[in-house]
């Protein structure tokens, strides 16, 4: 195997490696990190849990990064023609629930993943949450069962078998549904035991699970920096991988959270220079004059490509394996790429029919893609899951950041309830989504583009019969209500006769309904001597002469806005 058996990879140029960034998933002490160092032969400098605090708590603490080469696989070998090795970059994610953050942040630079068992446990909690990042992000998956040396040797291949048959039980109401499993033991269980256990047969379904991964360098570059560290005389190194676009030496790049520019003074890729990296690449990038102890996780990017903002609307779909109900207005932790804010969110739909019912299936997809701040849109109570019902595309938030987020446009975001009991057994991810839109949320020009709405309905009394189509009306507004942004609203009497609110009566807050044809009311007698002229609220809280007919005003109240309509 070239992995394991060899101590460094082979001198081949580093524009002739195609590289694929394979994530290690799983419960913590899986045996993640075990899996990595048996398969790596060129590390990182954070690789195997080298941060010194990970090596006290005897855990993984943060991504770890390492790769091994392999030849080029025949059933790629035309579509990779320009390449002459496969190189697989390994991402090692921690699987304390504590750090699911970081999982998260991991997981969006990957292009294959693989799910650590342990085969004497099976299934665990964060092995489960990591399933869930998985269906979100990944479209292929190996599952790794590791620790096959613990199991009895009389009775190995029965217990596998059987663990097999329960995860292809759980996985069938998965994306997933028959995932390729593969046993392994990373490194013995005692002195005795092998270091390993059937490593080539992983690597093997590795590579015939390869498919050469679209790698655009066209577009604005954009970079995930998970480490960052000084090199004495030399200047400040940012590792990370490249997310969109390419980058070569001598560009000028941006920290767009702190608005620096740089000059890229040169690069390598596990330890070989480069002068050009693409979409993929794992790389380190230096450049001088930066203090590295500023930047922790960050971004790299083409200058003034990567807005930061304050407020967005998101296409947003409920995690179904997250079975609380989630309400409108709750916080909630989004993360993008390696930043996670606190935020509220505002979910919305396209309006209801008429009838009450919700819209047609093909009218939610097709509107999916297609946000349009000239259309409207119904406020929501809660985000509610993908069915029939409700199909993909069909349910969008606004979310308000706690602070600024900074991110490309159509960025993916996932949000999570993390200050949830650890131990509680329940999926903390509720949602992911995609940025559709930025938004300035202390503009009132800005919000008010966005035309979310609530039906509302009042019920007032008829205070006074003018005539056989004119009413003086009471009950439906406050005394300080500014009655004309009412103006013209329709109306009904008692659900029937329609009408429309003409004016204010007085300064009591009673109004004037226009009906549109004979209302069938007895018109009121007036009263002697009360001295009022006709437009003043005489007997604004006295007996009501209308005979108890209801005025009914339905409305719509736009969320961020003052505008009110009918439906």
């Amino acid at each position: 195997m070239a992995a394991a058996g060899s101590s460094e990879a082979p001198a081949i140029p580093p524009g002739k490696v195609l590289n694929v960034n394979i994530g290690i998933m799983g419960h913590v002490d899986s045996g993640k990190t075990s899996l990595a160092r048996a398969l790596s032969t060129t590390l990182s400098t954070a690789a195997l849990d080298k941060n010194p605090q990970s090596q006290e708590r005897g855990i993984t603490l943060d991504l770890g990064f390492s790769s091994f080469v392999v030849p080029m696989p025949d059933h790629i070998k035309e579509a990779a023609a320009k390449y002459e090795i496969l190189q697989f970059t390994l991402v090692d994610c921690p699987g304390h629930a504590s750090l699911i953050k970081t999982i998260i942040g991991g997981a969006q630079i990957i292009d294959m993943m693989m799910l650590v068992i342990d085969v004497t446990k099976g299934i665990q909690t964060q092995t489960a949450e990591c399933l869930v990042i998985g269906e979100i992000l990944m479209d292929r998956m190996v599952l790794v069962l590791n620790k096959v040396d613990q199991l009895p040797a009389d009775t190995r291949q029965e217990k596998i078998s059987k663990m097999q048959q329960g995860l292809n039980k759980v996985f069938a109401g998965t994306k997933f549904k028959t995932p390729i499993m593969v046993p392994v033991s990373a490194t013995g269980g005692n002195a005795d035991a092998p270091a390993a256990e059937n490593l080539d047969g992983l690597v093997d379904t590795l590579k015939s699970l390869v498919t050469v991964p679209e790698r655009v360098k066209e577009g604005p570059f954009y970079f995930a920096i998970d480490h960052c560290f000084p090199i004495k005389g030399h200047g400040t190194v940012m590792t990370g991988t490249v997310l969109s676009g390419s980058v070569r030496v001598n560009d000028t790049v941006e920290i767009p959270d702190m608005k620096i520019q740089k000059k890229v003074k040169s690069m390598q890729m596990f330890k070989k220079p480069v002068l050009e990296a693409v979409q993929g690449d794992r790389v380190g990038i230096l450049v001088t004059q930066l203090d590295a102890k500023q930047i922790e996780r960050a971004t790299l990017a083409t200058p003034n490509s990567v807005p930061s903002f304050h407020a967005a609307v998101l296409a947003v779909e409920k995690i179904r394996f997250y079975k609380a109900s989630f309400p409108t207005k709750r916080k909630i932790h989004i993360t993008v790429g390696h930043t996670t804010v606190m935020a509220t969110v505002h979910f919305f739909t396209l309006p209801p029919s008429a009838s009450g019912a919700s819209p047609p299936a093909a009218e939610t997809s097709a509107a999916a893609s297609a946000f349009d701040f000239g259309r409207e849109y119904f406020s929501a109570d809660e985000l509610l899951p993908t069915s029939g019902e409700v199909p993909a595309g069909s349910q969008w938030a606004f979310v308000l950041f706690e602070r600024p987020v900074t991110a490309p446009a159509n960025s993916l975001l996932i949000g999570s309830v993390l200050d949830t009991d650890v131990h509680a057994n329940k999926c903390r991810i509720v949602l992911s989504g995609r940025v559709l839109s930025t938004i300035d949320p202390n503009s009132k020009d800005d919000m008010a583009r966005l035309k979310i709405f609530k039906n509302k309905q009042k019920v007032g009394s008829i205070k006074r019969v003018l005539d056989e189509q004119t009413v003086i009306g009471k009950d439906l507004f406050k005394k300080e209500t500014d009655i004309t942004k009412f103006l013209n609203l329709k109306v009904t009497l008692n659900g029937k006769t329609p009408g429309y609110i003409e004016g204010s009566f007085g300064s009591s807050g009673q109004y004037k309904v226009r009906f549109h044809e004979p209302h069938g009311l007895p018109i009121s007698v007036g009263k002697k001597g009360k001295g009022k002229a006709k437009d003043e609220d005489a007997d604004a809280d006295g007996p009501a002469e209308g005979g108890g007919g209801k005025i009914i005003l339905e409305f719509k109240k736009y969320l961020f806005s003052t505008e009110t309509s009918n439906r």
